[in-house]
């Protein structure tokens, strides 16, 4: 039989330490080459993009995530899982929540393993469903006391702000600028579609954790080269898919592609992580192949333990 899974369905089974805990096995899995996750293809369209990440768990699972590039309002994307041993169609998700929840996962990994242990508060550039994600995964690995926010849209970063409050019970508020909403902060998530720059590595303090989320590329990222000249410790979720952007993603270009570490292998111990309170730390989301239908996976196994 097949499952289907709505966004509203998502959200009530996957808490955020779920999530994070399938994508720190998920990392692991890469890393130890048991999780097959090459970069992303795409074919062109007229007008727009179709867009196929996939992934095989040896033995396991095989399936893939299927989303477009033409701007429709109803848009959605598409996770299939299928059985590793019959190929039969195990699960089916339409919708954003299970790719928003994915990110966040790997971003909430990403502080584990990069923050410091005492890491309280949290800035955020943005305010869409990519920001939301990143809060909510952090404060499943940290006791979050404060979050604050800034978006162009002074409505939307309140409503941000609220629902951090109302959902997450945690101290939130909105910020006029994007250099108060880091400054001080352990913890700064940039989430967001602009092409300039909003942050620069001055408005970091030390000691601090960013977590920049999407393919930041030259002429399209919300902060500077001089943030990752900054970074003493620079790593991703998938050095192999950040090289293959055409032009490749800023943390994979010269001088920084020999300082970009694989975040499994810092989770797996074969590469440092942070190694003073006082280092600036950088993790540079790309999405790891096969993590959608990784966490599609651990989705039916919650349900069928709750069964």
């Amino acid at each position: 039989m097949t499952l289907f899974y709505s966004d509203a369905e998502v959200s009530a089974a996957l808490d955020a330490a779920t999530t994070v805990d399938a994508m720190r096995a998920a990392l692991l899995a890469a890393y130890d080459g048991r999780l097959a996750a090459p970069p992303r293809a795409s074919a062109s369209l007229d007008g727009g993009r179709m867009v196929l990440t996939a992934g095989h768990l040896i033995g396991e699972w095989y399936g893939y995530r299927s989303y477009d590039t033409f701007g429709h309002p109803e848009s959605q994307q598409l996770v299939v899982l299928h059985d590793g041993r019959t190929g039969a169609v195990r699960a089916v998700a339409v919708g954003e929540e299970l790719g928003s929840r994915r990110t966040g996962g790997l971003g909430g990994v990403a502080v584990d393993v990069l923050a410091r242990p005492d890491a309280a508060t949290v800035g955020v550039i943005g305010s869409g469903r990519q920001a939301w994600t990143q809060v909510w995964a952090t404060a499943a690995v940290r006791p979050v006391r404060e979050v604050t926010v800034y978006s162009r849209s002074a409505a939307r970063r309140e409503a941000f702000a609220a629902r951090v409050r109302t959902e997450l019970g945690i101290a939130a508020r909105p910020v006029d600028d994007p250099a108060t909403a880091v400054a001080g902060r352990d913890v700064v998530v940039l989430a967001t579609t602009s092409p300039t720059t909003v942050v620069d590595a001055a408005d970091i303090s030390p000691g601090t954790h960013v977590n920049a989320v999407g393919f930041k590329q030259r002429d399209r990222a919300e902060f500077g080269p001089d943030l990752l000249a900054a970074a003493d410790v620079l790593a991703t979720d998938s050095p192999a898919q950040a090289g293959a952007y055409t032009p490749p993603m800023l943390a994979a270009e010269p001088p920084h592609a020999e300082r970009l570490r694989d975040l499994g292998a810092v989770l797996a111990g074969a590469e440092p992580g942070r190694t003073d309170p006082e280092q600036i730390s950088v993790f540079c989301s790309v999405g790891l192949g096969g993590t959608e239908v990784f966490l599609l996976d651990r989705l039916v196994r919650v349900g069928a333990t709750t069964v």
